[in-house]
């Protein structure tokens, strides 16, 4: 076995799963807390994206993207609970998943109107766009190293503020008990608001992180959108550990299976066959861990008490 490209597949999985852990955060606890379907989260992915790409274009500094996009996409977040999503929290999931595709098709035709539909490249600062020698013969994209140390570092963060801090408390009240929340003097309002924009800035964290690897274009997060919810399903709806855990393992099972899946077959079938079958399978592996996982644990691997 090349171990290089083991450890290499193995650190791209990392940076896969923090990634879709910024994403699974939102949108586990916007679930768990309020018991909405919020499919336009991918949309808050690409928003994040767009707005860093364009403010270091005009800058020039694609540090201050980063910093001027993360406000700017808390603000969108803020705009669309107290617009669209509060009128929804009374009605049923169906009404939340045709008002959320909704607004998907609004965020891509707002964001083709402004941008136009050519994508947005990102250029990196010099001290990113290089590598770092990790080990003699194993060299790593510095800015994808740093997309992991990011996606860590918010991870413990969120991990404190949940389990150790007052608005944490009020969360983990939410997801157990709304009713019981709101009869004990809280604005449960103003802590759905609170949730929701928070959410939406860690989508656009992500989206923001990712657009120099791949662009901001229109529609980049639809299809991100769909393993986001499978990780929530594997880790359980409204566990922010269970996310963690669950983008992990998802992002290690996507990467690996598209590094090496391929060879394994070849030791049991034709080199055509092998090529042929190992793209579908790979493709699919994620999906059969959570056919797995729902079938052994309905409620996800760390479903809250109470669920």
């Amino acid at each position: 076995m090349d171990w290089t490209l083991l450890v290499i597949q193995m650190l791209n999985g990392l940076q896969l799963g923090v990634l879709l852990f910024l994403l699974a955060a939102g949108l586990t606890l916007v679930f768990g807390i309020m018991d909405f379907i919020n499919l336009a989260h991918g949309s808050l992915y690409m928003v994040g994206a767009y707005f860093c790409a364009t403010i270091a274009d005009i800058s020039g500094s694609f540090l201050l993207g980063v910093l001027a996009a993360l406000p700017l996409t808390f603000a969108v977040g803020l705009a669309v609970e107290l617009l669209v999503v509060r009128k929804l929290y009374a009605r049923d999931h169906l009404d939340h998943v045709l008002a959320t595709f909704g607004l998907i098709l609004f965020f891509d035709a707002a964001t083709q109107l402004i941008w136009g539909p050519e994508g947005i490249s990102i250029a990196l600062p010099a001290f990113l766009d290089g590598r770092v020698s990790l080990a003699p013969g194993i060299e790593f994209p510095t800015y994808r190293l740093v997309i992991i140390m990011v996606g860590l570092t918010v991870a413990a963060s969120l991990a404190y503020v949940v389990s150790a801090t007052r608005i944490g408390a009020l969360i983990r009240a939410g997801a157990a008990n709304r009713r019981m929340l709101g009869a004990l003097g809280v604005d449960v309002n103003r802590l759905f608001t609170v949730v929701f924009a928070a959410g939406a800035t860690l989508a656009g964290l992500a989206g923001l992180m990712m657009a120099p690897i791949t662009e901001a274009y229109v529609g980049m997060g639809n299809s991100i959108l769909i393993v986001t919810l499978v990780v929530i399903i594997i880790g359980g709806i409204g566990s922010v550990r269970g996310a963690f855990i669950a983008a992990l393992l998802v992002g290690m099972i996507d990467t690996m299976g598209r590094a090496f899946l391929d060879s394994a077959m070849k030791l049991v079938l034709s080199a055509q066959n092998a090529e042929t079958a190992a793209p579908a399978l790979s493709a699919m592996l994620i999906y059969i861990l959570m056919a797995v996982i729902l079938a052994v644990r309905p409620q996800g691997l760390f479903a809250p008490k109470g669920r």
